[in-house]
């Protein structure tokens, strides 16, 4: 190794660029390097000095970050200075793909106000549905990072994790909110155009009134997470009370009072509550899970959701956390009921959307790992998942981590997040096009199902222990599958059976007066 050593004129440069390639910190691949070998692991600040050239890597430390980023010890040290990438498309940017909006006198901001609630009333798109577009797209493009309301919440929390529920008391204190217990079990209440099994957990009355399903005492999981949200409310919004009920069931757990709830409409309380909701919700997700302390700990535990239990953090508030805090970019994440009705989605990484406007469409594909799951009752545990979706002419490579549970209603639903590989595996210096075109054709010469070539298993292993995310791996247990955005589009010999139509039914806004009142 010592005559390897000598010729290291290039590792500096070289580690640099692939470390941010990965999207990596110093802090992110010591902490990795910590994990492998904690006794030669080398320290921030010696990772810095090596970068720069001013340090010189012991053979441990050399072999340490060669097998941090899957390479082998001798490619630091050729004269190559570049991090070789192969040729091929432009990266996912997240969301949908954007159209033009030409010609201009069309789309001024006078023609758009006369024409969205027209359009929202011809379609039946609630308010409420649309503002959730809008704000889905708004995180779509900014990679789920809002550093304003991190500090909000780190402020508040002084980056303290895990927190308990007593903690979340003495907060409460803190900022002079009350906190009133109900007991109401779950009821039916009409939710957009069907009737749903409804459990209202928590609400805010201002100026500090904090009201709260006992059912939430047995669930200190879910229990952190409303009081964590109604807290954010407090902090951001002084407590004013102009934002949802948190209930479990349906789509979005109530409107803002006047508003048109299930005609097609808009109103400006939509819009207002809908970003109030996604605010608290990121707010409450940031005290939980402080960015660098939950990154910390989503790297110990190689990403695994499961993981969440042992600190009472639920696996919604575990996966879209990951989104926001992993230095990888390209992730996406669905809250699906059946028989295909999405509560929250998120796409950094470009994903089709697999059915419509936050209802159920008539052709969603059932290979879709939250269809999959939500259609087969006994499916218990959570699984992994590589697939190659058709999009047109193009192949895109995904792999989800999906697990099917039951809200506080007690109705079932199917929580999924997953990564786009194709960054990955472009960063290691592969051919991701060609990995992906021959899984393609393995799924398609075996009725949509086959299970991925030598070099392919190789390549996906190495990205998945770079982005040390466990349930890459565990997914290249199963066979890959052919997905596509709809099922009319369906690629597959003999195509996929269809899924079951979506049933049309005949408020809880009435269930939180009556809450109100009975306290006095």
């Amino acid at each position: 190794m010592s005559n390897l050593i000598r010729k290291s004129h290039f590792l500096g440069p070289k580690f640099r660029s692939l470390r941010k390639a990965n999207g990596l910190t110093l802090q992110d691949v010591s902490s990795r390097c910590i994990q492998l070998n904690a006794e030669d692991a080398p320290s921030v600040s010696y990772l810095s000095m090596i970068e720069t050239g001013k340090r010189t890597p012991s053979g441990e430390v050399l072999e340490l970050l060669a097998a941090v980023f899957q390479k082998d010890p001798r490619w630091f040290l050729d004269e190559n200075t570049e991090v070789t990438r192969p040729r091929g498309g432009a990266e996912p940017v997240g969301g949908a793909a954007r159209i033009p909006l030409e010609p201009g006198f069309l789309f001024t901001k006078d023609q758009l106000e006369a024409a969205i609630p027209e359009l929202l009333s011809q379609t039946g798109t609630t308010g409420r549905q649309f503002a959730h577009l809008l704000i889905r797209s708004y995180q779509e493009k900014h990679r789920n990072r809002f550093p304003d309301l991190e500090r909000s919440a780190e402020e508040i929390g002084k980056r303290q994790f895990p927190l308990g529920v007593d903690d979340l008391v003495r907060l409460y204190k803190q900022h002079g909110l009350e906190i009133h217990w109900f007991d109401r079990p779950p009821e039916r209440v009409r939710d957009q155009d069907r009737a749903v099994k409804t459990f209202v957990r928590s609400f805010f009355e201002a100026p500090g009134r904090v009201y709260v399903n006992e059912g939430l005492r047995k669930q200190p999981a879910r229990l952190k997470y409303d009081l964590a949200a109604h807290l954010g409310h407090k902090v951001l919004h002084g407590g004013d009370g102009q934002r949802s009920a948190h209930a479990s069931g349906g789509s979005i757990g109530g409107f803002a009072e006047g508003s048109q709830a299930v005609s097609g409409g808009m109103d400006t309380q939509d819009v207002l509550f809908a970003w109030r909701d996604f605010e608290c919700s990121f707010f409450a997700g940031a005290l939980l899970c402080p960015k660098r302390p939950f990154r910390r700990f989503l790297m110990r535990e190689g990403y695994q959701v499961a993981a969440g239990e042992k600190l009472d953090l639920t696996p919604a508030v575990v996966m879209r956390r990951m989104t926001s805090v992993s230095p990888y970019a390209y992730w996406h994440y669905f809250d699906a009921y059946p028989p295909g009705y999405l509560r929250a989605v998120y796409r950094g990484n470009g994903i089709p959307l697999p059915w419509g406007n936050m209802t159920m469409v008539t052709d969603p594909c059932p290979r879709w790992a939250v269809f999959w799951m939500l259609h087969r009752p006994h499916a218990q545990k959570p699984t992994s998942q590589l697939s190659i979706l058709q999009d047109g002419d193009r192949s895109l490579f995904y792999c989800c981590h999906s697990l099917r549970t039951r809200d506080m209603a007690g109705n079932p639903h199917v929580l999924s997040v997953g990564i786009d590989l194709v960054p990955a595996l472009k960063s290691q210096g592969f051919d991701a096009e060609a990995i992906v075109a021959e899984i393609a054709d393995a799924c398609l010469a075996n009725k949509g199902e086959g299970q991925i070539p030598g070099d392919g298993v190789a390549a996906i292993e190495s990205a998945g222990r770079v982005l040390n995310i466990s349930w890459v791996a565990d997914a290249l247990e199963s066979p890959a599958r052919i997905i596509c955005p709809r099922s009319t589009a369906c690629p597959r010999t003999p195509t996929c059976e269809r899924l079951p139509a979506a049933r049309r039914a005949a408020d809880i806004t009435e269930i939180r007066r009556e809450i109100v009142a009975a306290d006095g």
